[in-house]
């Protein structure tokens, strides 16, 4: 795994959950206490098999549980953010904010400068 990206005076991107995918599932998940594999796949919008791959990498991080069951007489499996996962994502979503403050911040100021200025 690839170190975390810092923020100036602020949180670090997770690489965990940096993907747009993984993030999509930690931010699904964030929303309910568990989910079962099929609601997080279809809202998602995610295979099977990256749902899986995606679960299981968050889950050997400790970010996501897994919990297998029935439903009658058919296996089911249900995902839930931990603690960890949702303080990462907590964490990840204000680096993300302060990335983007402090760009709209240099956005601002370079607009304010007077033409010409930023040529010389």
């Amino acid at each position: 795994m690839t170190a975390a990206v810092p923020v100036p005076d602020g949180p670090a991107i997770d690489p965990a959950i940096n993907h747009p995918t993984r993030l999509a599932v930690v931010a699904f998940l964030s929303a309910c206490d568990e989910a079962e594999f099929a609601a997080v796949r279809g809202g998602c919008q995610v295979s099977d098999s990256m749902l899986s791959k995606i679960a299981s990498a968050l889950e050997a991080i400790g970010y996501l549980a897994v919990r297998k069951g029935y439903v009658g007489k058919r296996p089911r499996t249900w995902l839930s953010l931990t603690p960890a996962g949702r303080q990462a994502l907590a964490l990840h979503i204000a680096a993300l904010q302060g990335i983007a403050a402090t760009a709209r911040r240099a956005g601002a100021e370079a607009g304010e400068a007077p033409p010409g200025a930023a040529d010389s």
